[in-house]
């Protein structure tokens, strides 16, 4: 699998979801793996755990300092601005061959243009929409990491991930609230007619695309956008999981003038009131060591078979609103 020589590998966060993919897929790559977080969780064997919650002011620095120059490659999964990153640049800058931060599609504006390359606009750093915190924060963590490599010659990437799909997702509202009402045969509610199209990745996918990148020179300075190589529309999600679970889909769908007058989420994807979008992946597909192993429908049937082996006692699941929503568009 390992395209480059084995290196010393710093994993931020690492103990959930993409992060633990990640750590798993760095390891069997024959890297050496450290991850530093807040929470145990099973490691494979060799992976050394340092512990320490980032959000605290001083952790990275006390916790890091005494091994800044023991890692080749790092990546950072758990940023959100640039105040998580900026003690990571301080300690890390002229010691490290890489740095990778693992971003959002979020930072991209809507367009008019599909699909959307790593040239498309982001949300203005400035913007202080709360509805848009989580891609502007992003915006300005790039552009911290960035900067730094025009200035300094700092070696960040940049990978922005579209919607995940795949198992041990950290919110219920992602794959196991579909799989939980698929198999309670409750309604599932889709604003609209459910045509928009979502792009998504299986999580072990993403994980890949990122742990390819550790050796490659190519990929330093630059933007990539991370996603699959299919897509589906919201509708056609919601019948690919029903598919995997066996059952066939209650969908009720919802006025889009009633779902935004809900006051609260249907589905957790945005682009059902605002309308689909398609990110290139052209250029990783150039410059990575990697092609997605999961098409839309095999990446469901992974995520539901590791949900219907264990992972549904994971979650608590709130129906709570339901009667709420089929009294607004007219359903006993």
């Amino acid at each position: 699998m390992a395209r480059f020589p084995p290196m010393r590998v710093l994993v931020m966060g690492g103990n959930r979801y993409i992060g633990l993919h990640l750590v798993r897929d760095l390891a069997r790559r024959g890297h050496t793996v450290t991850v530093m977080n807040s929470h145990e969780v099973a490691l494979p064997d060799g992976v050394r755990r340092l512990h320490g919650d980032r959000r605290v002011p001083g952790t990275i620095a006390e916790v890091l300092g005494p091994h800044r120059d023991e890692f080749d490659v790092v990546f950072d999964n758990t940023a959100y601005d640039v105040a998580d990153v900026a003690p990571m640049v301080e300690l890390f800058a002229g010691r490290v061959e890489q740095f990778v931060f693992t971003s959002s599609v979020a930072v991209y504006r809507r367009s008019f243009v599909q699909p959307v390359t790593e040239e498309g606009r982001r949300h203005d750093p400035h913007d202080e929409d709360r509805r848009k915190a989580y891609g502007v924060g992003k915006v300005r963590t790039e552009d911290l990491l960035l900067g730094e490599h025009a200035r300094t010659g700092f070696p960040a990437s940049v990978v922005r991930v579209v919607h995940t799909l795949g198992p041990m997702s950290p919110l219920v509202t992602r794959d196991p609230i579909f799989f939980e009402r698929l198999v309670q045969q409750r309604p599932i509610f889709v604003p609209g007619d459910g045509f928009p199209f979502v792009h998504m990745i299986h999580v072990a996918d993403a994980a890949a695309f990122l742990a390819s990148m550790a050796g490659n020179g190519a990929v330093i300075g630059e933007a990539y956008n991370c996603g699959g190589t299919e897509l589906t529309s919201i509708e056609g999600s919601i019948r690919l999981m029903a598919r995997a679970a066996g059952v066939e889909p209650k969908i009720v769908h919802v006025p889009l003038t009633t779902a935004r007058r809900l006051g609260f989420p249907l589905v957790h994807w945005g682009e059902a009131l605002v309308g689909g979008a398609i990110f290139s992946v052209d250029k990783a597909l150039r410059d990575l060591d990697w092609r997605p192993a999961f098409g839309v429908e095999a990446g469901y049937r992974d995520s539901f078979e590791w949900w219907s082996g264990g992972g549904r006692e994971l979650y608590e699941y709130d129906f709570s609103r339901d009667d709420e929503v089929l009294a607004a568009v007219g359903r006993p």
